[in-house]
């Protein structure tokens, strides 16, 4: 971590108390309800998070800076306000491509060393408004792209799985509980893949629901900012407050806060076995079989889905309007400075830079084709339902992973959540994803909320127990 504007690296000389015992990490959800009941002052909590920092992160390089005394300031202020919001108090990271006023916004490159953010992204206002604190940024791959980060993968024993990516320090962050939410971006699969391969959730809303200016752009016919936090019920509270006015958002909390006391009725869910349980690997298809056992015999109804013609074309096309607009956004910057850049994002920028625009405008027709039919496959159902990734985190640092999972629903822009649904045989996390119809986040989010309180997944990454 480095010393920028009013953030210091973090060491034990700069933590002058030392945090409370943690029996375990807080949630959203809970550290909410004890703070508006005023059992836990906003202090103790940034205090917990600091003191996982410092334990862990010469090891998990999740964070980019880490504003200590900037988080303590503004705790030591919402402890003596009227709460603002739901995430009152709430210390939160933010994905380095996120501009934060004051903060530099790397997005993982050394062309933007320099970087100033002169004011937030509205997301980040939007958390400020909600009574979020802004505990620091979180470690991005280059330009939120493919080339690895340095981050780790706090379930790995030897230290030597991947992440994922692209958004690797806010997921490895959360799943030790350095901060309670984090604000993460996907393009391909970089808010699913890495909340899966570490054992957190993560919600991709509908494309357009939550506003990008402030966020350095990967594909603007692609990219979804998006929350992740430690469970389901963290991501309804999260999700609205970057969504909606926040004035709406504080009337209907203690209604929404009280609705997660009561479930909704079983769910309807229709499981794309095709192309999904056909390419995931074994320890994924096992752990699959488990988790839709345990619905089953909850109550969840799950019948199979089949995918419209024309599936085989979606990663493709995908890849396409990615590299043509990352290429575009990049091209005078990539032409100067080449050599400044990763193997893999320099050749997802020559590959779009070599696209002509018959074919690129040809792409963007097959998307919309796409998106028109997949909405039929939810016609019957409530979600559907499959594996959020192939394998769990490969036991590399060469690779981030493959989006091909979470691709489809990205291109299709539709909304998406997932969450652990057990630990696989070879010891590392899986994780379902649910997909649901446009703009009804709030519908899915309840069905996903069911679903993990079935599954009860409660294992910690082995690094907590050294």
């Amino acid at each position: 971590m480095e010393q920028v504007v009013s953030a210091r690296p973090l060491t034990s000389r700069t933590l002058e108390t030392e945090a409370p015992p943690m029996s375990h990490f807080l949630t959203i959800t809970e550290a909410a309800a004890e703070i508006r009941g005023g059992r836990l002052d906003p202090l103790d909590l940034v205090e917990r998070c600091l003191e996982q920092i410092r334990k862990y992160e010469d090891r998990i390089h999740a964070w980019v800076l880490v504003d200590e005394e900037g988080a303590r300031r503004s705790a030591r202020e919402l402890a003596a306000e009227e709460p603002r919001g739901p995430l009152h108090g709430i210390p939160v990271g933010v994905k380095d491509i996120v501009d934060v006023a004051g903060f530099p916004t790397k997005a993982g490159s050394p062309l933007r060393e320099n970087h100033l953010a002169w004011e937030d992204a509205p997301v980040v206002t939007a958390l400020r408004r909600a009574g979020a604190i802004i505990l620091g940024k979180t470690v991005t791959v280059e330009f939120a792209c493919f080339d690895p980060s340095p981050t780790r993968n706090p379930w790995s024993p030897t230290l030597e799985h991947t992440p994922g990516g692209s958004s690797s320090g806010s997921a490895a962050a959360l799943a030790l509980g350095m901060c309670l939410g984090a604000i993460g971006t996907q393009t391909g699969g970089s808010l699913v893949r890495p909340a899966s391969y570490c054992g957190v959730a993560a919600c991709k809303p509908t494309f357009g629901r939550i506003r990008r200016r402030g966020i350095v752009p990967v594909s603007y016919h692609l990219d979804h900012p998006g929350p992740m936090a430690r469970t389901v019920g963290d991501l309804e509270i999260m999700l609205p407050c970057l969504m909606d006015n926040v004035d709406r958002v504080n009337v209907d909390f203690d209604a929404r806060h009280g609705r997660q006391a009561n479930d909704a009725p079983p769910p309807r869910l229709g499981l794309l076995e095709q192309f999904f349980m056909e390419e995931a690997d074994e320890p994924i298809r096992q752990a699959t079989r488990a988790a839709l056992t345990r619905l089953r015999d909850s109550g969840a109804t799950i019948r199979p889905v089949t995918f419209p013609d024309g599936f085989s074309q979606v990663q493709p096309m995908h890849r396409r309007i990615m590299a043509v607009e990352a290429a575009a956004f990049h091209r005078e910057q990539f032409a100067a400075h080449r050599d400044s850049y990763g193997p893999k994002i320099a050749g997802l920028l020559d590959e779009g830079l070599t696209i002509s625009g018959v074919d690129y405008a040809a792409a963007l027709a097959d998307q919309r084709r796409f998106r028109r039919m997949v909405g039929s496959l939810l016609d019957d159902v409530d979600a559907l339902v499959m594996p959020a990734t192939d394998t769990t985190a490969p036991a590399t640092m060469e690779t981030t992973g493959t989006p091909k999972f979470q691709a489809p629903w990205s291109c299709a822009g539709l909304p998406v959540v997932s969450f652990p649904c057990g630990v696989a045989s070879d010891g590392m996390p899986a994780a379902l994803q649910l997909v649901g119809r446009t703009n009804e986040e709030t519908r899915l989010l309840e069905v996903a909320r069911w679903c993990e309180r079935r599954l009860a997944f409660d294992a910690m990454p082995p690094l907590c127990e050294s």
